[in-house]
């Protein structure tokens, strides 16, 4: 089944559906399949290295970032289905014009993980959408920053896209998570795993431990129980790949627990919340999992500027279990 006819049937299950958000997901997939394509051809076409300028986050932009944001606001914004705009690449939200205006917000990383794009590494985009109500006339208001700055538990979809050895595209409307391979001879996404469910266990732990000397107490006692666990269990294993993308996508297929925690160099923590953070975090729930900050759920968030950033442990719904007792012993 292709990702244009699973969509259509989540559809159908809704009969007051007009369509919209079918329209807004086909935009996304069509920035997803440019973007791998020049992922593909980046040595090739010299997209490789950096572009001379650094983003609103203060990390210097490679020239397929800025590529990448473009296409997806020309797509977004072309969709005719879409009211406000917040990229990672950008300082301030974009409010799209009146004749094009629709009822979504989109927030989105274009391309994260391009400090791994020189070698190799795999990549992706992730994105959230949250959705307008009309006025009691049925007229959709002009969006607003404060619009923008919700909690996740108002997220009506989310999903992203890994390039990688394929193009995998995995997407949540709130109903399950399901994941999309890119056939390159067909130029369309085919459905290769349905009703994605992340095991309740897992035997793999994601985290750089290179900042493992300004983590809170916590973290360290986790960590330090996945080397040398004192139930008699066998050790799990590190996988950690730096791009975030990847690794949630293998901690959704395989299970275990991803952390970014707070650290005394990052005590606000390092991911950001309106498009990293809380797509994911929808996602591994879908899925089964959770998604904790170290405080509370992390879909209860609630931002107060669109760059926000914080901690975030999501995994297997036991081992995020395991740390949250962690922080409840030490509160």
């Amino acid at each position: 089944m292709t990702l244009t006819r699973h969509v259509l049937n989540e559809q159908s299950k809704h009969p007051e559906a007009r369509g919209d958000l079918t329209i807004l997901l086909n935009h996304i997939v069509l920035g997803c399949k440019f973007v791998c394509s020049a992922v593909n051809k980046a040595g090739l076409a010299k997209l490789i290295g950096l572009a001379g300028e650094t983003n609103v986050q203060g990390e210097e932009q490679k020239k397929l970032d800025i590529l990448s944001n473009d296409v997806f606001v020309k797509a977004l914004v072309s969709s005719g289905r879409t009211n406000v705009l917040v990229s990672e690449e950008l300082e301030d939200p974009i409010f799209v014009e009146k004749r094009l205006r629709g009822r979504y917000i989109v927030v989105f990383d274009p391309l994260d993980g391009s400090s791994n794009i020189d070698c190799g590494v795999s990549i992706g985009t992730i994105f959230g959408i949250y959705m307008l109500q009309a006025d009691s006339d049925g007229v959709i208001p002009e969006g607003t920053i404060e619009d923008v700055l919700q909690p996740g538990t108002k997220m009506v979809a989310a999903g992203y896209c890994m390039y990688g050895s394929s193009c995998t595209l995995v997407l949540s409307t709130g109903h399950g998570v399901n994941g999309f391979t890119l056939d390159p001879s067909l130029g369309e996404f085919i459905l290769t795993h349905p009703d994605i469910q992340m095991p309740k266990k897992g035997k793999i732990y994601s985290v750089n431990e290179g900042n493992a000397m300004n983590w809170d107490e916590p973290t360290r006692k986790f960590v330090e129980s996945c080397k040398f666990p004192t139930d008699g269990s066998a050790p799990r294993s590190l996988r950690y790949i730096g791009s975030m993308v990847a690794d949630v996508h293998r901690t959704l297929l395989y299970g275990g627990v991803f952390l970014y925690p707070a650290d005394k160099k990052s005590p606000n923590g390092k991911l950001r919340v309106l498009y990293e953070v809380f797509p994911m975090s929808f996602l591994v729930e879908q899925a089964g999992g959770q998604a904790f900050t170290g405080k509370q759920r992390a879909m209860e968030l609630i931002p107060a500027k669109i760059h926000d950033r914080s901690p975030i442990f999501l995994g297997s719904y036991d081992d995020v279990e395991t740390i949250k007792n962690l922080y409840a012993a030490q509160a």
